[in-house]
């Protein structure tokens, strides 16, 4: 049996080399099997921890709401008892998303004094809408929309956001709060490929991670 294994390049010098430099540099483990001709292993990090590190803006730990600024949140509803309740609230200014506060309640909490506080926090960044996923079904809904905040689910998969998220990172396109909790989760999260090449991205277990979710650049 004859194997024949290649990059694009060697394959098809037509290609124009720009297409794969940007697709390396928004996301070096599918351009390496797309153009690169690697296999793909079951398991991976998404992010390297330089990437990460570089995003990270020293000494800013919080940014306070602007006037004239449009601001986005994503919320992780919890029922209080194992894992953490988290939000996050960001902003974009020109290219780059810029990640101005995150909260995090660790268990155990009463959930509803939770939403209370954090619809408390939206509101001084003008947020009346906040994203977040199915969790418990009408519940968030529910809770947030008694203190005037509307809840909205996500549209896309954890992965699918996750995906967005890397090539902000790899091109230097997001500002990251100095949070090294932050930075530890987002270097765990991990990439795992399916038979069918599907990617499937998700923290290692244990670790809460869904302070990143709003920062996708329109």
């Amino acid at each position: 049996m004859l194997v024949w294994q290649a990059p694009t390049e060697a394959m098809n010098s037509t290609v124009d080399q720009r297409i794969i430099q940007a697709a390396y540099a928004a996301d070096p483990a599918s351009a390496a099997a797309e153009f690169g001709a690697e296999f793909r292993t079951d398991l991976e990090s998404l992010l390297p921890s330089e990437a990460v590190e570089s995003c990270v803006i020293p000494g800013r730990y919080e940014l306070p709401p602007l006037s004239g600024t449009t601001y986005k949140a994503f919320v992780d509803p919890s029922g209080g008892s194992s894992d953490s309740m988290t939000l996050a609230v960001s902003h974009t200014e020109k290219d780059v998303a810029v990640l101005d506060c995150v909260r995090e309640s660790i268990p155990p909490f009463s959930p509803e004094a939770v939403v209370a506080e954090f619809a408390v926090l939206l509101k001084t960044y003008r947020v009346h809408r906040v994203i977040g996923d199915r969790y418990g079904g009408e519940w968030p809904r529910e809770q947030f929309r008694k203190h005037g905040i509307e809840y909205k689910c996500s549209e896309k998969s954890k992965s699918d956001i996750y995906l967005e998220l890397l090539p902000l990172v790899m091109s230097s396109r997001i500002e990251l709060l100095d949070n090294k909790k932050l930075v530890r989760q987002l270097v765990s999260l991990e990439r795992r490929t399916a038979r069918g090449g599907k990617d499937s991205i998700d923290h290692a277990p244990a670790l809460a991670m869904t302070w990143l979710t709003p920062l996708r650049v329109p």
